[in-house]
């Protein structure tokens, strides 16, 4: 048998391998798409969706996939979730019509939403808090850091390579090896046989209106913020939130424990998680359209370009739990999102004839250190001081913060950058640059609009986020109510 430290090191090994295909899944389907569309004969509007699908239903049962871990068993659900995940994409990869691939990458979200709060939940509940949970989080951050831009990478490899099936395909041999090394090498953990009771109407409540909250973000691409439809679904998603919250203050065991906010911690962790997804999910989208359309880089050489970045927040994600371990939380996060703030604006200066090296490489360095120091002491943030009762349930409010922080952020530079973009066309007399002219005088708003959010972030940790030592914030938890 393997000896314990041993056993936690393959355990955080395993859970860090799916986080890692969770979220490369984001992203791989990017450079793809283009050849999915003649594939499986897409039109323009669709074509969204098979992004889209995945992002709705992730973001949506996030909240609901961490109550289940808590109550039915986190190694449980953890495989649960795979099973679920690893089929769903080879659904995906054998896909042959639109409405086949859509539906098999909403399936896709809902193994995410189950997978990604019940693994950080078991590395939660299995390494004690302090030094070696940050040392732990700093490795499961440098892996969720390192996904995005690797996906891009993977993406453009295998579709080059092989073809589009196979950005699927490859997650079914990860996922299969975790679902039989799993159960040897993972904890089970719940909450205790007495307090296991389902917040059905909460579950519901939460789940559709985050869903609708989503689906209101990522279509505003398509319809505008102002339509009658976005407005209605907006005001429709508070009102199912607004129901959810009052639910869970009168139930007398609620999906998301209401007193768990008074964790300053939890609660500023996870404004600034809102504001890291806002400007980091959107950053890779744009410098993506910036470097296929604009620069005219192949999907291979757009994948190959983002290898510095990831190099840069792995080397810098295991800097920050050292950092955070010595001068605390705060302090590295509010260093990671001002970099990341920097970076954004670097980025802002991007041009028609730029090159790697002056219009890419400095940001993808400040951004790197930025996201390496900002991802890992959040999560640190966001579980301190939480009970391991509440574990999952503490996971899956940081996560859904980041992910609701990415549609929102997508939604909203998407919008400033192809608005930017129109306006710049029509005011400009036409010449043969004009169209790559205007798309980058887009790109640049949105860029500074990505870093005006990421300063935003640096506000809430200063203002919010307890400073300290990770293991001296566990006091500035208000004792729960009985």
């Amino acid at each position: 048998m393997p000896h314990a430290q041993d056993r936690k090191g393959l355990a955080l090994f395993l859970l860090c391998a799916v986080q890692f295909m969770v979220v490369l899944d984001i992203a791989i389907v990017n450079v793809a798409l283009p050849t999915i569309k003649t594939a499986l004969d897409f039109n323009e509007t669709d074509l969204s969706w098979v992004i889209n699908a995945y992002t709705l239903t992730f973001g949506g049962l996030l909240m609901l996939g961490g109550r289940s871990a808590d109550l039915l068993g986190r190694r449980r659900m953890f495989l649960v979730g795979l099973a679920l995940f690893s089929g769903a994409s080879l659904v995906c990869g054998l896909a042959t019509s639109e409405a086949m691939l859509i539906t098999a990458r909403a399936i896709q979200g809902i193994g995410a939403a189950i997978i990604s709060p019940a693994a950080l939940s078991i590395l939660t509940t299995t390494f004690q808090e302090g030094a070696e949970r940050n040392k732990a989080l700093g490795i499961w951050g440098a892996v969720a850091g390192t996904g995005g831009a690797a996906g891009v990478l993977l993406g453009g490899i295998l579709t080059d390579q092989l073809n589009w099936s196979w950005i699927f395909y490859i997650n079914v041999p990860v996922g299969i090896a975790v679902i039989a090394l799993g159960p040897r090498f993972l904890r089970e953990s719940r909450v205790e046989e007495g307090r296991r009771t389902f917040d059905l109407l909460g579950a519901a409540l939460v789940t559709g209106g985050l869903s609708l909250l989503v689906y209101a973000l990522v279509q505003t691409v398509d319809h505008s913020w102002t339509a009658p439809r976005t407005i209605g679904m907006f005001v429709a998603s508070a009102v199912l939130l607004g129901g959810f919250l009052a639910t869970e203050r009168r139930t007398h065991a609620p999906l998301m424990p209401l007193r768990l906010f008074r964790n300053r911690s939890l609660s500023g962790a996870n404004v600034v998680g809102l504001m890291l997804g806002a400007s980091i999910f959107s950053m890779f989208f744009l410098l993506t359209l910036y470097m296929q359309q604009v620069l005219g880089y192949s999907p291979l050489k757009t994948g190959i370009g983002y290898l510095l970045v990831a190099t840069v927040i792995v080397i810098s994600a295991g800097a920050s739990q050292a950092l955070v371990t010595r001068i605390g939380v705060r302090t590295v996060l509010a260093i990671g999102m001002s970099l990341t703030a920097a970076g954004l604006i670097y980025f802002s200066q991007v041009s028609v004839g730029g090159s790697y090296v002056g219009d890419l490489a400095p940001g993808f360095v400040l951004a790197g250190i930025g996201l390496g120091f900002s991802f890992v002491p959040v999560t640190i943030a966001a579980l301190v001081g939480v009970d391991q009762a509440e574990a999952g349930v503490a996971s899956g409010i940081i996560n859904t913060s980041q992910q609701i922080g990415g549609a929102l952020g997508t939604a909203i530079l998407s919008t400033v950058a192809f608005t930017r973009a129109a306006d710049y066309a029509t005011s400009h007399a036409p010449t043969p640059q004009l169209p790559l002219l205007a798309a980058v005088d887009g790109y640049s708003a949105a860029f500074l609009v990505g870093a005006i959010l990421a300063i935003a972030g640096v506000v809430a940790t200063l203002t919010m986020v307890p400073g300290g030592r990770a293991e001296e914030l566990v006091g500035e938890t208000e004792p729960a109510a009985a």
